[in-house]
């Protein structure tokens, strides 16, 4: 490693030249937004101080532009008390509350006119910063109000938060600061809409979406959020400060710190009123969410006079909007891709409050629904909610002179996976069920099911591990697994690890029916795939059919075959398929039907119902249909036995109203044991 002492002036020049550009072009584009250069330029700036540090590791600094990726997973965050109490506000809704705040300030302080500092009161997550002689050294959240959480690997990532004070004026030796972390709307909805086309629960508010992003235990997941952040209060200074509110929050802005744009100084509480009234009016506007806005005695001196309660100041009150209620606008609609692979259109809402909860989505159901309702993005739309299922739009509120835009169009691609898209009646469904991380989760789980590939030990829990640490991204990658993989993962120690690797290997070898049933293709059950595989008879005939040739096999339909043709039509359906086979997955042929048609139990139809004491219905269902016969879900004139377990359902009645013949479980393993011998012969 280079001595730092040995290295070149020139590049210690140059690496703290190009930091204090990229802090002047951050503070130009995340507090000013006034960018001055393209962001090709800025990429470049930024990536010759990546390569410089590279070069030379002695020279990064904590301040350093680079060093905002985002520090290694922490197990649970440190509680650090607060340099003074981070205080609420007192609420207000109506005017008249507000004039008797402004009446009893001036009767405390014994004076005629008060002025005020307001701001907007931003819908955020408030947090305490901490600077040493300029340098951003702690960060937290508000807490209790007396201790908070470390967040600061958290907030280093958030780009408008500056590393280093300017030193356009004076830096003090301690600054405290008081700020909001938020999220811009804009972005709000971009987050909300790629975690609803993974299928995925999308943050009902911009607020959450703040505190989520910013309390994760592994800060390069706050990185990847787009959080910004405001300053408000000074609370705490080093040495002598301004006398006003107003004046300590312009200081702020000259050491380079966001303050909020919209604020206003006031001579009297009916200017803070009538900012107040500005403020609502130009809320549907704004670029971020409030509520309200914070109005507070402007002078230190006053504020020191009038003291505080144990919660809250004397000194300044919080004067809400009213909520919104019902009508909100249409954000944008996007496809939701669900476990089936279905595609659900979802409308993103400006947040409202409906039966007391903020609702920021409502479900359009289906294209058909859509097109009815005739919802499109922009549409002022009436909301409502039922129980606790996600809110559903009235109807379109029409707005005279209104200019709307096209109307909605379901993709023909999967907007997570880029597979092609199959409509059945009004809905639309992803074809790429082995490789649509929407579905991956839901595909795996039925892949490693008892009636599939029967992988002992890779249960629900398991399944989420693997696909959120990015172990598994399609199903193939699941005969890729190594013991290292598991080891890493919660819950495994080396027996375990063992265990599900060797039945990993043992799944490798599997018959032609339980496959394709485990590939999940739509309609594709266990009896269409055991119908399927003793049709064709091998997984690449299958393959190759055609849909005339599909809807010529008995009990197999139009949808199931054009479903069938869709998923080994889809090239990354194929492609997974393909990597399985190198990895040695063996799908066995199946002998032809005609070659099973002696078997004992051919031609025979069973249902069924109760709980068998030996038996799981998915054992009782596979030896039926080893021996020949076929379980159906429900009874008709056409089945020959029902088999009655314990507490048998609306299955019973029925058989005994069509006179079906009844099977006790003692009759029916007599039944199994004499197949079992007649098959032998």
């Amino acid at each position: 490693m280079t001595d730092a002492r040995q290295i070149p002036p020139d590049i210690q020049a140059k690496v703290e030249a190009l930091r204090e550009q990229i802090r002047h072009h951050d503070y130009l584009y995340y507090v000013l937004g006034k960018p001055e250069i393209s962001d090709a330029q800025y990429d470049a700036l930024f990536r010759e101080l990546q390569e410089l540090e590279a070069q030379y590791p002695e020279l990064i600094t904590p301040d350093s532009p680079t060093q905002r990726v985002g520090a290694p997973p922490l197990d649970q965050f440190q509680k650090v008390q607060h340099e003074r109490p981070m205080l609420s506000l007192d609420s207000y809704l109506k005017v008249e509350d507000v004039r008797a705040f402004d009446q009893r300030v001036r009767r405390e302080l014994g004076i005629e006119a008060v002025s005020y500092s307001t701001e907007p009161k931003y819908d955020g997550l408030s947090v305490e910063l901490v600077y040493e002689h300029g340098t951003f050294t702690r960060g937290a959240t508000r807490g209790d109000g007396f201790v908070g959480e470390d967040v600061t690997p958290n907030l280093r990532t958030i780009r408008s938060l500056p590393l280093q004070l300017l030193s356009t004026h004076p830096v003090p030796e301690r600054l405290v600061v008081r700020a909001e972390v938020y999220m811009r709307l804009e972005d709000f909805h971009r987050l909300n809409r790629r975690l609803t086309e993974r299928g995925e629960e999308p943050f009902a508010n911009p607020r959450n979406a703040a505190s989520g992003s910013l309390r994760q235990l592994d800060a390069r997941i706050t990185a990847e959020r787009p959080l910004v952040l405001t300053c408000y209060e000074i609370m705490f200074l080093s040495e002598p400060g301004p006398p006003t509110h107003w004046e300590a929050v312009s200081l702020l802005a000259e050491w380079g710190l966001p303050i909020p744009g919209q604020r206003r100084h006031c001579a009297s509480i009916e200017e803070a009123i009538a900012f107040h009234d500005d403020m609502y009016r130009q809320r549907e506007e704004l670029p971020f969410e409030i509520d309200g806005v914070v109005i507070k005695v402007d002078r230190f001196e006053w504020q020191r006079r009038l003291g505080e309660k144990s919660r809250s100041p004397r000194w300044a009150i919080a004067f809400k909007f009213p909520p919104r209620k019902e009508i909100t606008k249409v954000r944008d609609i996007v496809v939701s891709v669900g476990r089936t692979g279905a595609l659900t259109p979802i409308a993103l809402l400006d947040p409202v409050e409906v039966g007391g909860v903020t609702i920021s989505r409502a479900t359009l159901h289906n294209a058909d629904e859509v097109a009815r309702k005739d919802i499109r993005v922009g549409d002022i739309v009436k909301v409502e909610r039922a129980g606790d299922v996600i809110p559903d739009i009235v109807e379109r509120v029409p707005i005279p002179g209104e200019r709307r835009k096209e109307p909605f169009r379901m993709p023909d691609r999967c907007p997570v996976c880029q597979s092609a898209t199959i409509r059945e009646g009004p809905i639309v469904y992803c074809s790429g069920q082995m490789v649509c991380p929407a579905q991956l989760k839901g595909a795996l789980e039925h892949f490693a099911s008892k009636g599939a590939l029967d992988i002992d030990g890779l249960g629900k829990k398991t399944v989420a591990q693997l696909v959120d640490r990015g172990f598994v991204k399609d199903l193939s990658d699941l005969f890729a697994l190594t013991k290292e993989h598991l080891l890493s993962l919660e819950g495994f120690a080396e027996k375990s690890a063992s265990q599900l690797l060797e039945a990993i290997q043992r799944s490798k070898r599997v018959s032609l029916a339980r496959f394709l049933y485990g590939l999940g293709i739509r309609h594709v059950g266990a009896h269409t795939a055991k119908v399927l595989a003793e049709h064709f008879g091998s997984l690449d005939r299958i393959r190759s059919a055609t849909r005339e040739e599909l809807e010529q096999v008995p009990e197999i339909g139009p949808e199931t075959a054009s479903a069938v043709v869709t998923f080994f039509s889809e090239p990354r359906n194929r492609a997974v398929l393909e990597r399985m086979r190198r990895l040695g997955v063996q799908v066995l042929d199946e002998q032809p039907r005609e070659a099973k048609a002696e078997r004992p139990l051919a031609g025979k139809t069973f249902v069924l119902t109760g709980a068998l004491e030996h038996w799981t219905r998915q054992e009782a269902k596979q030896v039926i249909e080893e021996l020949g016969g076929r379980v159906t879900s429900s009874v008709s004139k056409h089945t020959d036995y029902v088999i009655v377990g314990k507490d048998p359902g609306s299955k019973y009645d029925e058989a005994m109203r069509l006179g079906v013949p009844l099977m006790d479980e003692q009759a029916f393993e007599q039944l199994v044991r004499t197949a079992k011998r007649s098959a032998q012969t």
